[in-house]
């Protein structure tokens, strides 16, 4: 077995932001009943049927304890108006969902009311990613609109640029 290579990591993150991601919110109820939610940019489509989808998540974040098979959240991808909803739910607030347009869903977790779309989900299974979990979870409902996604790419948030 090889040993693993060491890498710098600010040097590998800028090669990561190579690829541009889209830009979403997981949002959900905490402990205390409140909803919150925390930005994500690695969610992607898993599985067509059964219906799955996919995101990670760092260890360190205080979010990532909510994460239990079961539990009920919402992804909600952002648009290139909402960019600074993104920078809201990326900091440590107390009230992240302060003077955000929430909306019911299907879950017991509440949708952002502004998103291009959004995935209703419960969390079908939790797995160990070095350095952050991979949460998997089961659409149980969704919906989706006109507009642009917000993508980050070099470490910036910004539209997608036309073809």
């Amino acid at each position: 077995m090889l040993d693993a290579p060491m890498f710098d990591p600010k040097d590998l993150r800028n090669a990561f932001g190579c690829l541009p991601t889209g830009v979403t919110v997981v949002s959900m109820i905490d402990e205390a009943g409140k909803p919150t939610g925390v930005t994500v940019g690695s969610f992607t489509s898993l599985s067509m049927s059964p219906a799955l989808c996919l995101f990670s998540l760092g260890k360190a974040q205080a979010s990532a304890r909510l994460f239990k098979e079961g539990v009920p959240f919402v992804v909600n991808v952002l648009s290139t108006e909402l960019a600074d909803l993104a920078w809201q739910f990326a900091k440590p607030l107390e009230d992240k969902c302060e003077g955000v347009a929430l909306a019911e869903t299907l879950v017991q977790a509440p949708r952002l009311k502004d998103a291009i779309a959004h995935f209703a989900c419960h969390a079908h299974a939790i797995h160990d990613g070095g350095d952050h979990i991979i949460v998997v979870g089961e659409i149980l409902d969704y919906d989706h609109t006109e507009g642009d996604a917000l993508i980050f790419y070099r470490g910036q948030m910004q539209a997608p640029a036309p073809l």
